[in-house]
């Protein structure tokens, strides 16, 4: 009976964590057709935001700041609802004094500038308010500097030095990135010398200049050059930009990568469930023996460790391709035949393909039999079946949580299938004993004597040649002694032999 129960239990260890993966990815194939329409509603909301410039005058050279900034912004939002973030960014729109061209829900801000090169550029993005007076001034603005100042909510003239865009991340365009970060290195090496208070300015546009919007976290923008951006305009003016043949698509979003990350995230469920799992019975071991005996035992603790590497690396391994599989049929990548395979079916077919997997190296390795590989598929089918049907009922007893259902009918269907199989094996290996059947092969008959009865019976036997090394032995001094003479009655031994189990699905003759 224990037995029974650590096979059932192992068993279950094994299967908890990928089935539990193997239903994450099923429950993400059904949750697909919402997350594909987000992804679809973020690109019909970046092509009527760009085409919305239809019929616009203003040159393509001079409306691509304009249209980089609903590029950057729309396709950070796609990408986000990609990876299904709740990040979003926001074109403001806004023509006040140093505000942001486009704000996010997760704190950063970003100014772009798509100018004629790398150099003005990064002047831009590097201008500071006193600069910035100047070209007020150059537009006919009458202002004094300190209305100037104060009508922009400067209090003082010590920000004077300062970039008009303190603290907003610089977008430019991709082909200029590099130019740009050349030209303010060179112009912070040269004003550290000249004028100091000037580097600030510069200091803080290089540490901040991008070529893309990005969350780091995973989100963000595709890159744009300069000519890129005005091809972007001429299509916006014309109201023919299609996302499409931009490589914008959300029908190709079940993809291989996708499908690994999904598959990812599942692995990392099974495997905490497996650590949990495995880890369990050996923290209560150790727990008890404390109580027990007063102190902590240090094998026991490693006991534990070991548990808890292996649990996690094989429940993240088993997890993930439990997951990748499920979504792979459920999706049609696997064929029509596989899309309405069930996930708990698909755990169990991991676990004892895994299971024979490994059982079939230690095979290769001779450290297991072919018996003893067979007997462990056997035993592995009949557990994962009643698991399997165990676990159905319990999803079906637990409609509201139907995970939490199947895991609970698995435990009990697993520790059912061990004892069912236990229980089957004792009876099978009595009738292989009784009436010499081998069970197509399975159980191996051996009809040799044991060597004890052969010996008994006087039976000569052969034997392997052995070398015997000579060793020297002192010569010793015995005293005679006297042995009295004395009588035994002739006697006759019967010896009883049966059949039974000599080993793994091995039976064969022992004496009684």
């Amino acid at each position: 009976m224990i037995s029974g129960f650590e096979d059932g239990y192992k068993f279950y260890c094994d299967n908890a964590g990928i089935a539990f993966a193997a239903l994450e990815g099923d429950d993400f194939f059904f949750n697909r057709a919402e997350y594909v329409a987000n992804v679809e509603r973020r690109i019909e909301d970046l092509e009527n935001s760009i085409n919305s410039f239809l019929g616009d005058n203003t040159p393509a050279k001079q409306l691509k700041g304009d249209i980089a900034e609903y590029w950057h912004a729309k396709v950070f939002n796609v990408n986000a609802a990609i990876n299904q973030s709740n990040h979003e960014a926001y074109v403001d729109r806004s023509n006040e004094y140093g505000s942001v061209d486009i704000s996010t829900n997760f704190g950063d801000s970003f100014g772009l500038k798509y100018y004629a090169n790398g150099e003005e550029s990064a002047k831009q993005q590097a201008i500071s308010v006193f600069q910035k007076y100047k070209v007020y001034q150059s537009k006919g603005g009458k202002d004094t500097l300190e209305k100037y100042l104060s009508d922009r909510n400067y209090s003082d003239q010590d920000v004077l030095n300062d970039p008009v865009y303190l603290g907003q991340i610089r977008v430019i365009p991709r082909d200029q990135l590099e130019t740009a970060t050349d030209w303010l290195e060179r112009m912070i090496k040269t004003e550290s010398q000249r004028r100091p208070e000037q580097v600030k300015r510069y200091q803080d546009t290089l540490d901040l200049l991008r070529d893309r919007l990005s969350d780091n976290e995973g989100n963000e923008s595709i890159p744009l050059t300069k000519d890129e951006a005005e091809k972007l305009a001429i299509l916006a003016k014309e109201g023919k930009f299609n996302a499409e043949d931009f490589g914008i698509t959300a029908p190709e979003l079940i993809n291989a990568e996708m499908i690994i990350k999904e598959s990812l995230k599942a692995g990392l469920s099974a495997a905490v469930i497996s650590l949990v799992l495995k880890t369990g019975p050996e923290i209560y071991k150790s727990i008890e023996y404390l109580i027990k005996n007063g102190e902590i035992d240090e094998d026991q603790f490693k006991k534990v460790g070991f548990a808890a590497i292996s649990g996690a690396s094989e429940g993240f391994i088993r997890g993930t391709m439990a997951a990748g599989i499920t979504i792979c049929c459920r999706s049609g990548l696997l064929g029509e035949g596989l899309k309405n395979i069930d996930a708990g079916l698909i755990g169990a077919l991991v676990v004892v393909s895994i299971n024979t997997m490994k059982n079939a190296y230690w095979v290769s390795q001779g450290k297991k039999t072919r018996a003893e590989l067979t007997e462990e598929l056997i035993k592995n089918l009949i557990i994962a079946s009643a698991s399997l049907g165990f676990g159905f009922l319990g999803r079906m007893a637990m409609p509201q949580l139907p995970t939490i259902g199947y895991l609970l009918g698995s435990l009990v269907g697993s520790l059912v299938g061990s004892f069912v199989y236990d229980v089957g094996y004792k009876a099978t290996l009595s009738f292989c004993i009784d009436s010499g059947v081998t069970m197509f092969g399975l159980v191996a008959q051996d009809y040799k004597l044991p060597d004890d009865v052969v010996e008994e019976i006087g039976i000569d036997t052969f034997e392997y040649e052995t070398i015997n090394i000579d060793s020297f032995k002192p010569e010793t001094i015995s005293f005679d002694t006297f042995t009295p003479e004395s009588f035994e009655e002739e006697s006759f031994e019967i010896t009883f032999l049966r059949r039974g189990v000599i080993g793994i699905n091995k039976i064969g003759y022992i004496t009684v």
